[in-house]
């Protein structure tokens, strides 16, 4: 069934988890219950989506003294943040997995929660795979190509432009926004760089950030997200967004990202209901009705914590304003897939390699080392995205572990060949989310509906990392945007 996590081991034998901690991303069946047979309920707030962002709007407003009910489609909490298994009663982060400094509200969230970070290996060379041919270049430079010579020229522009002139979360207020939003960032990239090494590496900071084609992304989404990559007190930066040192990737969470959610989801409680996807929200006699799956629960306000894209599919009675619908249609997740692969030890190291790779084919075009910290097994993932990932769309688990797998055996040799097991979650197959890992808007969106990202509907209000001004696109906006939400609606109520 697509969509269904896969495991395969070198048998090639096919695993399907079933329970709320191993099921993850599985398809979460439809309810076969009536209208008439649902349960019917009541509270200050409903909130739809049980990711990062509508728990920490729960929690919040529960903290505030105000009664959630929270309806989550999958069978798990977590969203986009999910702890995978690999087949042997373990797991690794099938989804969104690092932080890094600014990241201040995540990190808060998961020193409530009790899990503890580790530092991403990041010691050794990493591997720089272009024309059919591998080198290698330190950690935290870039490849030492003659070809790229105008590239860090080009970075630069990119990160003083998004640091002078972008306001993080409105970029459509800047002076030159309707310039900026009236080209591709592939455009931009043409027009200011020569090399085809350079372009080849813009293309790639752009796939494994946003997982589509530079031709697909405005280049003021791209000088937001870039400027975004900071705090209140700290305008984001590139360095800070692409690097591992000092950087987004730095460190991992002890046990896998998906425990600050489930835990979070656990201490919430009943408030959770799960297998329950919203399929409409009316708004009427000063109410909000949300019908789910089994249960239909009136509400003073109501949070839709998900994705743009995925909020599209539910049916809003009376419609939503045009501006707010029209964004929804424009603002389509990219296409994604993770891939591990597990080895007695994480050999790559005693080849002085940090586990990353930058590649300029696919079907896998960047790595990371995935070991646990006391590295007693070797674990390398790798990222499946945008074209990539759409040729592989209906590829069978064989075949899918087989092209990832020679991936891996190009960049760091032919021990790769022979995993203990490997495992995968295909996002774009994923019902509830449908890509990953981010919303994103091409040329003309932001300036013409960027306005409506956040901005409440009347009784409706909207958050999901998409809509946080901080870290959109990473856990820490989630995080952001929950408690956004979660200060409006208890200012209001």
């Amino acid at each position: 069934m697509e969509g269904t996590l896969r495991v395969t081991g070198l048998s090639r034998r096919r695993v399907l988890g079933t329970s709320a901690l191993t099921a993850g991303a599985a398809l979460t069946a439809v309810s076969t219950a009536s209208p008439a047979s649902a349960a019917a309920a009541t509270a200050d707030v409903v909130v739809i989506g049980g990711g990062l962002a509508g728990l920490t709007a729960a929690r919040n407003l529960i903290a505030a003294g105000k009664s959630v009910i929270l309806l989550e489609a999958r069978d798990r909490a977590g969203g986009r943040v999910y702890n995978m298994p690999i087949g042997d009663g373990t797991t690794s982060e099938g989804g969104a997995e690092f932080i890094g400094p600014t990241q201040d509200r995540i990190a808060a969230l998961a020193t409530d929660m009790g899990v503890a970070t580790f530092k991403t290996y990041n010691t050794g060379n990493n591997v720089y795979w272009r024309n059919g041919a591998k080198s290698t270049y330190a950690a935290g430079e870039l490849p030492p190509d003659p070809d790229v010579a105008d590239l860090f020229p080009a970075l630069q522009q990119l990160g003083t432009i998004a640091a002078t002139e972008i306001t993080p979360g409105r970029p459509w207020t800047a002076a030159k926004a309707e310039e900026y939003d009236s080209q591709s960032f592939y455009t931009w990239s043409r027009a200011n760089t020569t090399t085809d090494g350079a372009r080849v590496l813009l293309d790639e900071f752009i796939s494994t950030s946003l997982s589509v084609r530079s031709k697909d992304v405005s280049l003021l989404y791209v000088l937001n997200y870039i400027a975004a990559a900071g705090n209140e007190g700290n305008h984001g930066t590139l360095d800070r967004l692409i690097n591992v040192a000092g950087g987004a990737q730095e460190s991992r969470f002890v046990g896998g990202s998906a425990l600050v959610p489930l835990k979070l989801a656990a201490k919430l409680g009943r408030v959770v209901k799960y297998s329950a996807p919203a399929r409409k929200v009316t708004v009427a006699s000063g109410r909000v009705t949300v019908v789910a799956d089994g249960i239909t629960v009136t509400a003073k306000r109501a949070i839709v914590a998900m994705s743009p894209s995925m909020a599209s599919k539910i049916d809003f009675e009376p419609a939503l304003p045009a501006s707010r619908a029209q964004l929804m249609q424009r603002y389509p997740m990219g296409s994604v897939a993770k891939f591990v692969a597990v080895y007695d030890t994480p050999f790559w190291r005693a080849d002085g390699l940090t586990g990353q790779a930058v590649s300029d084919i696919g079907p896998i075009d960047a790595t990371f080392d995935n070991s646990p910290p006391d590295a007693s097994r070797g674990i390398l993932m790798g990222f499946v995205s945008q074209s990539n990932m759409r040729k592989l769309d209906s590829a069978s688990s064989a075949d899918f572990a087989k092209a990832c797998l020679g991936s891996f055996v190009q960049y760091f040799g032919a021990k790769a060949a022979s995993p203990k097991r490997t495992a995968f979650q295909r996002w774009d197959n994923e019902l509830w989310s449908g890509g990953g890992p981010v919303g994103v808007a091409a040329s003309g969106v932001l300036t013409e509906f960027g306005h409506a990202l956040a901005k409440p509907t009347g009784l409706i209000h909207w958050a999901g990392t998409e809509t946080s001004d901080y870290w959109t696109g990473y856990m820490d906006g989630a995080v952001r945007s929950g408690e956004r939400v979660a200060k409006e609606i208890a200012a209001q109520l």
